[in-house]
């Protein structure tokens, strides 16, 4: 009986023995925590995103209430970058070298993004889903290690021009952008939409730095052009000042469009005055709390129970929040999907390889990566202010 219990107890020990090494950990994971790193805007001119932050660190919360990932919790932390690109340098060293943190999460904009891309890349520290639309974040054979969320932005002004085409074939466009690589993608995305041979449509464009103190003199610029159309892409910041100066000069196009970057009720909309705000258009991708076609929605039901009990400060008009929701989701869904392999590489492994629907995401929408497709959502729905809230019209648009 001897040999059987020590037979016995060295089957044991191999099998734990197993059961250990399937687990595999990097920088920032461990039987009991995922410690995740982010760059945000707290202050700056770019502050109004900054609810994005607040709602995944919520939301981080409501899922280790629950028990956390695998018995993990779930450890986000997010440091002020102001929008600045040289202090985004700073606090994303800070977060890998010091921190040790597993994941760059959610990083806010293309400029500060790029600040610390190929860094990240040398380091192989996943950029998991930067909070920016640009076209460069699909860049899979360069920068492996970096991923996107939201349509990009060429994906998205593709739209816009399509619209256009069809329904007012004459227009006279302005663009108005921010001076940085995610303004020009906006505004080479509008001209790319419309085609070579309707390039001539664009009659007039103007840019301006999110250090601005205001944009008055585009605008009246832009007016000044002769255009029917007109394309905005801002900051929160810029994008009320613009909406409101379009108003208060009376300057009213047949057509204007909204970067989807911009649509809070809260942080652009109501600052600039919903009088000046109704009939602009937009692109969308996420389910609406506020439009009443969602109120029975279990989806729906679920985020106003997570304001409830994890945000109740929030306010509920402004979309960054389902945007940082989603975003937060999707990054559940990853760390599901490692299981208990938490190393750089399986994580960026499993970030590429997505085929799923998320809550408060739209009807025919899905989150979807491979390792040559770092663009997880590329469809939208157009959306027209009606002076109280967003309201879809139109069909999806763009592949699941």
């Amino acid at each position: 009986m001897k040999w059987q219990v020590i037979a016995v107890a060295a089957a044991l020990a191999v099998a734990t023995q197993a059961a250990a090494a399937e687990k595999k950990y990097g920088p920032g994971a461990s039987d009991t925590e995922i410690k995740l790193g982010q760059t945000s805007p707290f202050s700056g001119p770019a502050s109004a995103y900054s609810v994005i932050a607040k709602t995944q660190a919520a939301y981080f919360k409501m899922i280790n209430d629950q028990g956390g990932l695998n018995g993990r919790k779930i450890n986000l932390i997010t440091l002020d970058d102001a929008y600045s690109p040289p202090k985004t340098v700073e606090q994303t060293r800070k977060l890998v070298e010091q921190e040790e943190v597993a994941i760059i999460l959610n990083p806010l904009g293309t400029p500060t993004g790029l600040a610390v891309r190929k860094y990240l890349n040398d380091k192989k520290v996943p950029q998991l889903f930067v909070g920016a639309g640009a076209t460069l974040w699909g860049d899979h054979q360069h920068f492996p290690w970096s991923i996107g969320f939201q349509p990009s932005y060429q994906a998205e002004t593709a739209v816009y021009a399509k619209y256009v085409l069809k329904n007012k074939p004459d227009a006279k466009i302005a663009l108005f952008y921010q001076n940085d690589d995610a303004g020009k993608d906006y505004g080479n995305g509008f001209k790319k939409g419309l085609g070579p041979e309707n390039a001539r449509m664009v009659i007039a464009e103007a840019t301006y730095e999110s250090t601005d103190p205001t944009i008055d003199s585009q605008i009246v610029k832009l007016k000044a052009s002769g255009a029917n159309v007109l394309f905005v892409h801002a900051i929160p910041k810029q994008a009320a000042q613009a909406i409101r100066k379009i108003g208060e000069i009376g300057w009213k196009p047949d057509m204007f469009f909204l970067a989807a970057t911009s649509t809070s009720v809260s942080s652009v909309l109501q600052p600039a005055g919903f009088d000046h705000s109704k009939g602009i258009i937009s692109a969308y991708t996420f389910k609406d709390p506020n439009d009443p076609q969602w109120k029975d929605d279990k989806d729906v039901q679920a985020w106003n129970e997570f304001m409830r009990k994890y945000f109740p400060d929030g306010n509920r008009l402004d979309q960054l929040i389902v945007y940082g929701y989603v975003v937060a989701e999707a990054t559940v869904q990853v760390l599901k999907q490692c299981g208990d392999d938490l190393t750089h590489e399986n994580i960026m492994k499993q970030a590429a390889s997505l085929d799923v629907v998320v809550p408060m995401l739209l009807p025919g929408i899905k989150i979807k990566t491979s390792p040559d497709d770092y663009f997880p959502i590329e469809a939208m729905r157009l959306q027209r202010f009606n002076g109280e809230n967003w309201q879809l019209f139109g069909e999806t648009i763009g592949s699941d």
